[in-house]
C-alpha cells in the first residue's frame, strides 16, 4: 500500500498512513481528466447569452415605403438586420452547455487526480485542521509553513474555523470531502486533506473501484 505523511500546522511530520493504491497510486490517464474538466466546466457555463431576433425587435410591422417606383432595393421592414437597431441573425439564445458523462468515467478521473497530486508530493495530510480563532492570518501562516501558499483544503462541514479563515482568502479554497472534484484538484497545485476526510474519499472511490471491477469480471 502506498503511504502518506501526516503533517500538523506548524509543518511538522507527525505521523504515516497507509492508503489504498487503488486509489492514490493508481495510473494518471491525462484524456479522461481532460474529459471530465470539460465537463465541468460546460455545467459551469450559464448560457444566458442572448440576442434580439428580428421578431423580437420593438418597431412596427409597415412597409418602409412602396414596392415600386422609388429606385431603392424593396424592403418590407425596418427590423431586418440590415438596418441600425434591427434585429441579429443567428445570434446566441438561452441554452444549456451540459452534456452526461458515466460516473464511473468520474470517479476514475478523480482517482487519477489524487494519485497525479500523491506521485508529485503534493498531496498532504493534516492531523488537526482546526485554525486557531478562525482568523485568515493564522491559515496564511500555517500554509506558509506546509510551502502551499496556494492549496485546496479539504474537510468536513463541522469544521468552521477552516471554513472562516479561508473564505477572504483568494490563494486557498475549503471543500468539503463530498464537494472534492478533479477541476479543483487540477486548479490548486497543493491539495491539503484531513485524515478523515482522505478517510471518506478513500471508501467512496474503493466502493465506485470495486463496482467497476466487478462488471468488468462478469463483462469477461
Amino acid at each position: 500500500m502506498a503511504k502518506l505523511n501526516v503533517k500538523d500546522l506548524e509543518g511538522n511530520d507527525v505521523d504515516s498512513i497507509d492508503v489504498a493504491d487503488e486509489v492514490f497510486a493508481t495510473e494518471v490517464k491525462e484524456h479522461l481528466l481532460w474529459e471530465v474538466v470539460r465537463w465541468q466546466r460546460a455545467k459551469a457555463r450559464a448560457g444566458t447569452a442572448a440576442t434580439k431576433e428580428r421578431s423580437d425587435v420593438h418597431g412596427t410591422h409597415a412597409k418602409m415605403f412602396k414596392q415600386k417606383g422609388t429606385g431603392r432595393a424593396r424592403h418590407g421592414s425596418a427590423r431586418v438586420n440590415v438596418f441600425r437597431g434591427g434585429g441579429v441573425v443567428h445570434g446566441p439564445r438561452p441554452r444549456s452547455y451540459e452534456f452526461g458523462m458515466n460516473k464511473k468515467a468520474r470517479a476514475g478521473a478523480l482517482r487519477s487526480a489524487l494519485s497525479l497530486r500523491a506521485s508529485e508530493g503534493n498531496l498532504t495530510v493534516i492531523r488537526d485542521f482546526q485554525v486557531a480563532g478562525g482568523k485568515t492570518r493564522n491559515l496564511v501562516t500555517a500554509l506558509t509553513k506546509l510551502d502551499a501558499r496556494k492549496a485546496l483544503l479539504v474537510d468536513d462541514a463541522g469544521n468552521v474555523s477552516l471554513g472562516r479563515s479561508s473564505c477572504n482568502l483568494p490563494t486557498a479554497q475549503h471543500l468539503v470531502p463530498e464537494g472534492l472534484n478533479v477541476y479543483d484538484i487540477l486548479r490548486f497545485p497543493k491539495l491539503l486533506i484531513s485524515e478523515a476526510a482522505l478517510r471518506e474519499v478513500e471508501r467512496r472511490l474503493l466502493a465506485s473501484a470495486g463496482a467497476a471491477d466487478t462488471i468488468q469480471e462478469g463483462a469477461a
